[in-house]
């Protein structure tokens, strides 16, 4: 197994961000050529990574993309693609960068329409694995996140797509990533920090 220690990637640290640390494989089960990231990598290409199918994460991070799917990870290890999704647009992440977990606190609102209009489902505090059971069946549009950082599935049971909400507002869904406006369960993101619990796991 190649340690690639000294790849680009690892050198674009920035202040603060010493607690991160990612460890990504170009093969499955943690094998072939690994590469360390200290900090955000905007083209893990021209880091010098060829492919990156697996993960061992040390913090919370994501691997973002305007164009393409977002994947959430949390410390924790991804031996298998499946083991950090169940739905895929493509087998390529091309970045990642740190998410911002800075509030003990989660409260974000949902709405039907764009620029937060219509119908709404408000969350306090709590994992919501299906809308529907709460009775809101409809779409979504537009987002605001007053406190806290989520993750939106688009559908039940944390499954399907994955969007990432920071602190903010979305006034549509092109603004968070989704090609439609549907999404069906949300999470919060908890630091050990705060939560003892830690990281999200997913029941099989």
């Amino acid at each position: 197994m190649a340690t690639d220690h000294q790849n680009p990637a690892s050198k674009q640290q920035q202040p603060g961000a010493s607690a991160f640390k990612l460890v990504i494989y170009e093969q499955e089960n943690f094998q072939g050529r690994c590469h360390e990231l200290t900090g955000p990598c905007n083209n893990l290409q021209e880091a010098g990574v060829e492919k990156v199918v697996w993960v061992r994460d040390r913090q919370t991070t994501r691997a973002p993309s305007c164009k393409g799917e977002q994947y959430v990870f949390e410390k924790g290890e991804y031996p298998r693609w499946d083991s950090w999704t169940n739905s895929r647009r493509s087998d390529i992440i091309a970045a990642f960068r740190p998410i911002k977990v800075d509030s003990q606190e989660h409260k974000i609102v949902l709405y039907e329409n764009p620029s937060f209009a219509g119908k709404k489902i408000e969350i306090i505090d709590d994992d919501v694995p299906s809308f529907h059971a709460h009775g809101y069946q409809e779409k979504v549009s537009s987002v605001r996140v007053q406190s806290g950082t989520w993750v939106g599935y688009q559908y039940p049971g944390y499954r399907g797509y994955q969007y990432l909400f920071e602190k903010g507002e979305y006034k549509d869904n092109a603004e968070f990533g989704a090609q439609i406006p549907q999404i069906q369960s949300v999470r919060r993101i908890r630091d050990m920090q705060w939560h003892q619990r830690g990281a999200f796991h997913p029941v099989n």
